[in-house]
């Protein structure tokens, strides 16, 4: 059996690769620097020879392109996609209905949005995590020190200069204000994203005029799909983490890896970005808390994150995501905090209570292992896909 998977940059294709080997599939890997246009003849006739006579069983990649349905289409071959991004722009394509489309979304608001438009090529599967690798990693005694801490939280602050919100200098002041509202009432609740209700047609005209966004040819995606998720929602993400960690790094022994200086952060030792195979899983082990502040565009998903860091046995402190309810118990497998004060109060209380906190770490642990694996979840696709 082989199968034609997609060599592009993605958190867990190894990982996959691996599991889709364990079934025993022979892997051929590909990609095309035209990958992303929605309709290239370059790619076209690259696809098409490439799968010509080879007898692949499917082709799968991380996240979805049109392109390659399309050419899954032409040439009549299945095409998995297993979605780790939300928002992603490329799910709202015509290419979406194609009928040999077996397309996984992590996000289950987002995967219900789909499927009450009656489209049967989107499924509900959720992120999970190599719980064997994870596990037989160990870290030096004499290296732990530099990667412990009371607190971390491993991610991007959005704070580089010129996002796509901050480039919009010149807004007209109600605009400005309605949007800053918006987002402070945002901030507020947790579990429902509210934003692209209250992007009136007026308050999208101002936006699109400061800063237009050009749709897909084929894209079905809304204006205010786009400046919500991809414009409002980082920054408020950027907003939230800063404030977040900000508070805690005032009280408590705090490590932050990312890719920006963090200026904004005098108290928070700012590690710098690391590599999320040889690396990340350690501060996860070494951290007696690790928080997750998901993006606020995924609506109710468990974020990658969040299953490493279960995965490889780390105590899990996460902001209110519906998903997390349907696999795991607050207090027994993982914690959420709603509010800066609440957070406070639980970190205040799991250093205090370390049996009970790595409790719930192993509880978790054994978890994924048993049943939130890749394998697992290459199995449920295999079998949703007829295989």
């Amino acid at each position: 059996m082989k199968l034609l998977f997609l060599d592009s940059p993605s958190f867990g294709k190894l990982d996959l690769i691996e599991a889709f080997e364990q079934k025993g599939y022979e892997i051929q890997l590909f990609n095309h620097e035209n990958l992303h246009d929605y309709h290239n003849k370059d790619f076209d006739d690259y696809f098409d020879e490439l799968v010509c006579g080879k007898d692949f069983s499917f082709v799968f990649s991380l996240n979805y392109y049109p392109s390659i349905s399309n050419g899954c289409n032409r040439n009549h071959l299945k095409y998995l996609a297993f979605i780790y991004d939300n928002p992603l722009v490329s799910l709202y394509s015509y290419t979406l209905i194609n009928p040999y489309n077996y397309i996984f979304l992590f996000d289950k608001a987002c995967y219900l949005d789909f499927a009450k438009e009656g489209i049967e090529t989107v499924h509900y599967l959720p992120l999970c995590a190599n719980a064997k690798r994870l596990s037989a990693m160990q870290l030096p005694a004499d290296k732990r020190a530099i990667l412990s801490s009371d607190v971390s939280f491993v991610g991007a602050l959005y704070n580089e200069d010129h996002n796509f919100l901050d480039r919009m200098t010149d807004l007209d002041e109600y605009t400005r204000g309605y949007i800053d509202a918006i987002m402070k009432s945002q901030l507020k609740v947790n579990g429902y994203f509210f934003i692209e209700e209250l992007l009136t047609p007026e308050i999208i005209a101002s936006m699109k005029k400061s800063l237009e966004y050009h749709t897909q040819p084929g894209g079905t995606e809304s204006d205010a799909y786009v400046y919500a998720n991809y414009f409002i929602a980082r920054k408020l993400t950027s907003l939230e983490r800063q404030s977040v960690l900000k508070e805690v790094s005032e009280r408590y022994d705090t490590k932050l890896y990312t890719h920006n200086a963090t200026p904004e952060l005098p108290k928070i030792q700012n590690m710098g970005a690391i590599d999320y195979y040889d690396v990340m899983p350690h501060v996860f082990k070494n951290s007696k808390i690790n928080l997750n502040i998901t993006l606020r565009s995924i609506r109710s998903g468990i974020p990658l994150r969040a299953w490493d860091i279960l995965g490889a046995g780390g105590f899990l402190l996460s902001n209110y995501q519906e998903d997390f309810f349907d696999f795991f118990v607050p207090g027994e497998d993982f914690d959420f905090f709603d509010g800066t004060d609440d957070l406070m109060s639980k970190i205040e209380y799991y250093l205090s209570h370390e049996k009970e906190r790595t409790d719930i770490a192993e509880n978790a642990f054994r978890k994924i292992a048993e049943s939130h694996t890749y394998l697992h979840r290459v199995e449920t696709m295999l079998e949703i896909a007829g295989f």
